[in-house]
């Protein structure tokens, strides 16, 4: 299996995409490094991790350790409070700088430019202008990733590289069409789920309506990319009950995938395996 040119692609969908890191532990277990990893969003901000040569079970203890305490996190976010008066009044209530985020909450883990990744890197961002799909995978690192995050409604778009970039996810929510052409193997995996029914019957906030638009706007996108390409394995991890701003569940996200990592190296030999015969 070491033989085979492996591409990873990553979606979108918030904190499901802690998901993403059973897929990791899997690949680490089986000793495959792929060549190349994509990602939109969550995507490109855990794929930038593994990128930099952090393992699936660092990352996990990473996340866990960093949303176990709320005191910890309300912390961090005071951070992004605005310091002028010129800043205040350029803030909306919800919208915050996405890089300001990564900054105070990725605590140096991640390298200053997209060539010092171990693994190649493409992140996916949109341009909210022309509606196209930008996809940066050299210079630096922390704008390109703060700008494939920048849901509409939640964060500030990023103004970089001669766009106005927004959320991925609404030009491609799973890049697997964005890897290298010639790859042996790709591996999906796909975290944008559906919006999520509140079990006390409880209407949805307004934000929630729009991060649900998205989601299904997603899933429609994704829907007719497979129609034209698909890629060889999609991993659907059951994170349904989740809503995309959950991190503060990251435990339980993380829990209700606990039978993902042997899945996954199930499904990734099998197919694998079709290869070599």
């Amino acid at each position: 299996m070491k033989n085979i040119r492996v591409g990873l692609a990553l979606s979108g969908g918030g904190a499901r995409g802690l998901a993403h890191i059973p897929v990791f532990e899997a690949l680490d277990e089986m000793g495959i490094t792929p060549v190349a990893i994509a990602g939109t969003s969550i995507g490109s901000l855990l794929g930038a991790g593994y990128a930099a040569g952090l393992s699936g079970d660092f990352l996990r203890q990473f996340i866990l350790d960093s949303f176990k305490n709320r005191n910890s996190v309300a912390s961090k976010l005071w951070q992004l409070r605005p310091r002028t008066f010129s800043e205040l009044t350029k803030m909306t209530l919800t919208q915050v700088n996405p890089q300001r985020v990564l900054e105070i909450f990725s605590e140096d883990l991640l390298p200053e430019t997209f060539e010092e990744l171990k693994i190649p890197l493409i992140t996916v961002s949109g341009d909210y202008y022309s509606g196209s799909e930008v996809l940066h995978q050299s210079g630096p690192l922390l704008p390109a990733i703060a700008g494939s995050i920048a849901i509409p409604f939640l964060f500030k778009p990023v103004a970089y590289d001669n766009n106005l970039l927004i959320d991925g996810g609404v030009v491609n929510p799973m890049p697997f069409d964005c890897l290298p052409k010639d790859l042996d193997f790709i591996l999906a995996v796909d975290v944008v789920g559906r919006p999520a029914r509140d079990e006390a019957g409880t209407a949805p906030s307004g934000i929630d309506c729009a991060v649900g638009a998205m989601q299904i706007l997603m899933q429609t996108i994704a829907r007719e990319k497979h129609r034209e390409r698909a890629p060889d394995l999609v991993i659907r991890p059951k994170i349904e009950p989740f809503k995309v701003m959950d991190f503060m569940k990251a435990d339980q996200i993380l829990a209700a995938c606990d039978t993902l990592r042997d899945e996954t190296v199930s499904l990734v030999k099998q197919k694998i395996g079709l290869l070599n015969d």
